[in-house]
């Protein structure tokens, strides 16, 4: 089947964005490997963890990895050698040159040996024929702390889309050509029609083709997908697609409700984690620093109020003066222990958010 896949993001890179698009650092500050691994570790990464991996990296994640972690040791991997060279051709217009692009399997150890902080599988793992396999082979490079991001696509999240790929499927439509000819001639109401009218994918041959077209998709319900996460070893961290809840448990018991009424959050988003610490506890040598991706955003002489892109599965407030002040302060590190009761309050709202990291000095 990884053969089939391949062949498909050989015909069809993903996602596609124009070569000149660019992201302002502050918007990837979910992707700080030094801001996760002090959210669910209480520390800085150690000497050796500060290795990431983008399994299944498509032909643009690479680009922001590069922009929020400018010190790691990024390693990009994909089937597709047509992704991968976009994402280097991507990377290489706006002078992020010091990624390691591998093309193979992400269940071929030969691929990348190393041991890795942090693991990104964005949108992967539904489109493997084990998932469970891929899953463990990504866990078996993380060390001892490491995080791995996944999305997979809910059931019912993905219903519509589902349903027209399988009919698509027993009709035999496997490309972009056809299927767009299908989409014109069909009837202004029609299920396909007002899909493509409404989908932000349908208007680019790759989205077409991943949403609809895809050789190899796999759809969870909650249960099959802690159930998935527990095989692994792994443990759950957080839950980041929308409006969801802090606690991992309480977030699984609402998408059991929502699901009950055939209804989802949208596409799950989740941290695992490899043997992790744990949060910061607060104690007067723990100290509180600004995300780096952050900043060049809070300056002094910012006129304009500034809105950063929710990746955390919530809306940011949006920053004015007084806000930016309050974060400036934390540049450079700030023990807890200087701290009045009020700052303590108010940077504990940005420790959430992951604007501000909370962590100890490591051992």
């Amino acid at each position: 089947m990884s053969a089939t896949v391949q062949h498909h993001y050989e015909l069809y890179p993903y996602p596609h964005y124009p070569l000149l698009a660019s992201v302002r650092r502050c918007d990837t500050y979910a992707l700080n490997l030094e801001s996760l691994w002090a959210r669910f570790n209480g520390e800085r990464p150690p000497a050796g963890a500060e290795k990431i991996l983008i399994a299944g990296c498509g032909s643009f994640a690479p680009y922001p990895y590069a922009v929020a972690n400018p010190g790691a040791e990024i390693t990009a991997l994909d089937l597709s050698g047509k992704s991968l060279d976009r994402a280097r051709l991507h990377c290489l217009l706006h002078g992020k040159l010091s990624i390691k692009y591998r093309c193979g399997d992400l269940l071929d150890p030969k691929t990348c040996d190393s041991r890795f902080g942090m693991i990104d599988a964005f949108g992967v793992l539904h489109h493997l024929e084990h998932p469970l396999t891929g899953l463990k082979a990504l866990a078996s490079r993380l060390c001892d702390g490491g995080i791995i991001r996944i999305m997979v696509y809910s059931r019912y999240a993905r219903r519509e889309e589902e349903s027209i790929r399988r009919a698509l499927k027993l009709l035999r439509v496997h490309d972009t050509c056809t299927l767009k000819s299908m989409i014109a001639r069909s009837r202004p109401n029609s299920r396909l029609r007002l899909y493509a009218g409404a989908s932000s994918e349908a208007r680019f041959d790759s989205g077409l083709a991943d949403a609809l077209l895809h050789p190899c998709v796999r759809t969870y319900r909650i249960e099959e997908l802690m159930e998935l996460v527990s095989s692994s070893g792994l443990t759950p961290l957080l839950f980041a697609h929308d409006n969801a809840l802090d606690s991992v448990t309480e977030e699984v018991e609402r998408i059991r409700a929502l699901e009950a009424e055939r209804s989802s959050p949208g596409n799950f988003i989740l941290y695992l984690g490899r043997n992790v610490r744990g949060t910061c506890r607060e104690n007067r040598d723990s100290l509180i620093k600004l995300n780096p991706c952050l900043n060049g955003s809070v300056g002094k002489f910012r006129i304009q109020s500034l809105r950063i892109a929710p990746r955390m599965g919530h809306e940011t407030e949006l920053l004015d003066r007084s806000k930016r002040q309050f974060l400036r302060r934390f540049i450079k590190p700030v023990k807890w222990s200087t701290l009045d009761e009020k700052t303590r309050a108010e940077a504990q709202a940005y420790i959430k958010s992951l604007f501000l990291l909370h962590y100890n000095l490591n051992p």
